[in-house]
């Protein structure tokens, strides 16, 4: 499986490098990434399990590197993030089921 720490790691490098070269396009991310935030209506867990489950449906290694953490560090358990996966397995039928133990080898490297 991934070292998904290394990569988590490996990816904000490059991104840094994108950062540098088209300051604007990370800015605007960013502003985009943030602006759910804003509304307060949904705690910091549910919006990481909620980008975990999209993650799996896009097929997005680097947004499962970066959420599984996020989650777990926003107290989300192994449980939680469990019955996200299983809406997307709900969604996106076999891919999504794949992908879903991408983001539990996460999880356990995040841990």
């Amino acid at each position: 499986m991934l070292d998904w720490n290394q990569y988590r790691s490996e990816l904000m490098t490059r991104i840094g490098e994108i950062a540098k070269a088209s300051p604007e396009t990370v800015k605007g991310y960013q502003q985009l990434s943030a602006a759910g935030k804003q509304t307060n209506q949904l705690d910091a867990k549910t919006r990481e399990l909620i980008a975990l489950a999209v993650a799996v449906t896009t097929r997005c290694d680097g947004c499962i590197a970066v959420h599984a953490k996020a989650a777990t560090d926003n107290g989300a358990t192994k449980g939680e993030i469990a019955e996200a996966l299983g809406v997307a397995v709900a969604l996106n039928a076999g891919a999504a089921l794949v992908y879903s133990a991408r983001v539990m080898d996460a999880v356990d490297a995040a841990q």
